[in-house]
C-alpha cells in the first residue's frame, strides 16, 4: 500500500514543503467492494487515489457496459468531463474490491494550485500522464487485434488477470467473452 506522498512523488518530484502542504489536504477513506465512486451523467469534482483496491470505469448502454479503465494502486481517478469542464461525466465508476482512497475535492487542489506553483506544476504532470494513458488505450483499441490486446494486458497489467473478473476484461477488449475464452485457450 502506497502512502498518499508516495503516490504524489511517483507523479513527479515536488519540494517537501509543498509535498506536505498538498499530501495535508488529502483524506484517506475506506468503501467497500461495488461502491460506486462516480454515476454516469452526474457531475462530481473529486479527485482519488487508489491506496489499495481497484477501480473500473464503464459506459452503461442499453445492452450492457462497456469496460474502458481499470484502476489500481497508486491510479488517480476522476471524472475528466466533471474535473475539467463541470459537466456531467460520461461514465460510472465502481469498485471491484472493498478500497481505501485517498479524496480531495477540486476546489482544494484549485486553492491549493494558485498558491502553489509547485503543486501547480504537478497538476500539470499528472494530467499530462493520464492524457498519455489515455492515448495508450485510444492506440491500443485502432491497431491491435484482440489476441493482440491481451496479450498486451498480460505483459503490461498481468495484475488485472488475477483481480478483474474476465466478463469486464471482455468488454475492456471490446469483445464478448466466449471470445476471450478462445483467445486464452489459444495462448496456453
Amino acid at each position: 500500500m502506497e502512502t498518499i506522498k508516495q503516490i504524489i512523488k511517483d507523479i513527479t518530484l515536488i519540494t517537501e514543503p509543498s509535498l506536505e502542504k498538498l499530501a495535508s489536504h488529502f483524506k484517506e477513506i475506506h468503501y467497500p467492494k461495488g461502491h460506486l465512486l462516480f454515476r454516469q451523467h452526474e457531475v462530481d469534482r473529486t479527485v482519488y487515489f487508489i491506496k489499495s483496491g481497484m477501480a473500473r470505469a464503464y459506459y452503461r448502454t442499453e445492452e450492457s457496459d462497456v469496460t474502458f479503465w481499470f484502476g489500481k494502486e497508486g491510479n488517480s481517478v476522476f471524472s475528466y468531463n466533471s474535473y475539467i469542464n463541470q459537466t456531467p461525466g460520461y461514465e460510472s465508476i465502481a469498485l471491484l474490491e472493498d478500497s481505501i482512497l485517498y479524496r480531495i475535492e477540486h476546489h482544494q487542489l484549485e486553492s491549493l494550485y494558485t498558491t502553489d506553483i509547485n503543486i501547480a506544476n504537478w497538476g500539470r504532470k499528472l494530467i499530462e500522464k493520464e492524457i498519455i494513458m489515455v492515448e495508450e488505450r485510444l492506440i491500443s483499441k485502432l491497431l491491435l487485434n484482440a489476441s493482440e490486446r491481451y496479450k498486451n494486458l498480460m505483459d503490461h497489467y498481468p495484475e488485472l488477470l488475477q483481480r478483474v473478473q474476465l466478463n469486464y476484461i471482455a468488454s475492456y477488449l471490446g469483445i464478448t467473452p466466449v471470445s476471450l475464452s478462445r483467445i486464452r485457450a489459444e495462448i496456453r
